[in-house]
Order: C-alpha cells, then structure tokens, then sequence
C-alpha cells in the first residue's frame, strides 16, 4: 500500500487555499513544521512549483520515509531534524532570512499511532515509549516507575483533563509497587480496574491519560507555546500561518498566540491609533474551522481538528 493511501492529510484543500496568496510569490519559503510522512508537503511542492520546502520534525522515522516520498522534488527540499520550536534557528540555517508560508499540524502523527511498538495508541499492547525522537528524553515507562502520586495526578488533570486524575494516579502506584508499568496493555487493565462501570460508558478509560502522558513526553505544549510566537516572528509582511489542532489545550494556547498577536497595542484612552500601534496580524477564518462532515466520514483522524490562520499585516517595528 502507498503512502497516499495509508495517510490521508487533515483539511489539505482548505491549507493550500489560506496559503496560496503567501506563496504564489517567486521563491517561496514554506515551512511544513510537522513534517509527518509528507502528505501535505508532497501536496503544496506539487501544486506551487516555486517554492522551496522546509520541513521539521524531531521523530527520525518520520523524516526518513518523507524523505524517499519527496526524493523527486531535488533541492526544492531541506528537511531538519528539529522539535517545531527550532523554526527560526532551521529557516536560517537553510539559508532563507524569513518564510512565506507555514504550516503546523500537531498531535501525534499517523505513523506514531499506526506502529504498535511506539506505544502511543492505548488499543495495542507496546512497550510504553511515547517519545516523538526515539533517539533522546524520557519516556512513558519512565514516567510512570518515578513520579509520585502527586504529579502523576497533576498531569493526568492538566494535560489529560481527567476527572479521575486522582484516582487514576493512585492505582498505577499500587500496581507498580507488584510490578513495572512499563506496557500499554497492563496500563490499559490498571485503568479499566480502577474506572467505576458508569464512567466507562462516556469513553475509553485510557484515553486521556494516554493523551497526558504524550504531552508530557514531549513537553508539547511547551514547545508551542514557544513555537507559534517564533514562527509568527519569521513570517514578512503577507506571510501567512496555518495551525490545525486535535484537542482543546492546544487549540486553546494557539487562541491565545494569534489573538495577542492581531490586538492593538494602543495605551487605552488614546483618541487616534498611530500606525506603529496598528495589529501586526489579521485572522484569516473566524474562530476555529472545523473538518466537513464529508471530510470526516472519509478520514476520522479529521472528527476532532480545529483550524486556526493569520496573516502578517505590518513589520513589528
């Protein structure tokens, strides 16, 4: 099977449409910060002959197989083993001053879930990995042999917005005073046992531990935190920055980055705003767009997107 057709990418069309008018221009830069398997990359190198692509990710698997996908687009193509916060420093050291276009599709990748031995998904049994780069950091396993009960339960809330953080926590401390948690499938049977039956009908016990644990990982909402700021700092005066979320801590944290960044920096009270205190950015879609009902029955990993887009409007100075 191709990688067309195992990896279908989220709001393709809807991307290229918001990221057109920023690089139509001759010599585009157009950065794909979450590079993937390269559905999308592939996508925009095909339909904007001009530009030159700058791709991003941290999990080595992943630029490999983007790789030998892009292969025959040549020196249009610099792919960058970098966490997406590293934007800035992987657009200079390509040799570009600035990006036209970039593109973020966060979350946790089709190849990561589909491999079973990276213990992302909570329905197949793995080694509880988790890490994005297998090559560095701590991972699910480690987490959950070390942190105590109170900052197992702080990140299953946080990050998992779980409402059984707390009693979730103290049943994996429990367990692995009898043996490792080191595993998806034990995790998955400690969960199940700790979940009352009627708090199983609402979903997966899993789930959202699962969730918190990657972010905690990977450090993700870190990293976007300083990531979209970075990338909104890259992008010239009619550059243009596309965001697609999967659940709320980071749609909620992208809200914030593109709504400070289109606010007037006017002291209150002034009668007339000066022009170096007009909004750098514009929004290019009200509120978070979602995936079509169309788009979600032919590709579910679309049902929880939101999409979020900015334009530069003015310099910063």
């Amino acid at each position: 099977m191709s990688l067309r057709d195992i990896h279908t990418p989220v709001l393709l069309e809807r991307c290229v449409e918001l990221l057109a008018p920023a690089l139509e221009r001759p010599g585009a830069v157009f950065v794909d910060a979450t590079l993937g398997m390269g559905g999308h990359s592939e996508a925009f190198l095909e339909r904007f002959p001009g530009i030159h692509l700058i791709g991003l990710d941290r999990d080595q698997d992943a630029l490999r197989i983007a790789g030998e996908r892009l292969a025959r687009f040549g020196d249009r193509v610099t792919l960058v083993h970098t966490v997406y916060d590293g934007i800035a420093e992987a657009v200079t050291g390509a040799g570009f001053d600035a990006a036209d276009g970039i593109l973020f599709d966060l979350g946790v990748s089709s190849l990561q879930l589909d491999v079973a031995d990276r213990g992302f998904a909570y329905s197949q049994d793995a080694p509880l990995d988790m890490r994005m780069d297998q090559s560095a950091g701590t991972t699910a396993a480690d987490i959950l042999a070390t942190y105590g009960e109170g900052d197992l339960r702080r990140i299953f809330e946080r990050y998992g917005e779980e409402k059984l953080a707390g009693r979730y926590a103290r049943a994996i401390i429990a367990a692995r005073a009898q043996a490792p948690v080191d595993r998806s499938g034990r995790l998955v049977e400690i969960l199940i046992a700790a979940t009352p039956y009627v708090a199983q009908r609402s979903g997966h016990p899993a789930k959202r531990v699962f969730q918190a644990l990657r972010i905690e990982v990977n450090r993700e909402l870190a990293v976007l935190e300083r990531a979209v700021p970075a990338a909104l700092d890259i992008l010239p005066v009619g550059g243009r920055i596309v965001v697609l979320s999967y659940q709320s801590l980071e749609d909620r944290l992208v809200k914030r980055e593109l709504a400070d960044a289109v606010k007037s920096t006017a002291p209150a009270g002034l009668p007339v705003e000066l022009p170096e205190h007009a909004p750098r950015f514009r929004l290019l879609v009200k509120g978070a767009e979602l995936a079509s009902e169309e788009e979600r029955a032919r590709n579910p990993r679309a049902t929880p997107v939101r999409l979020r887009a900015a334009e530069r409007v003015r310099t910063s100075s």
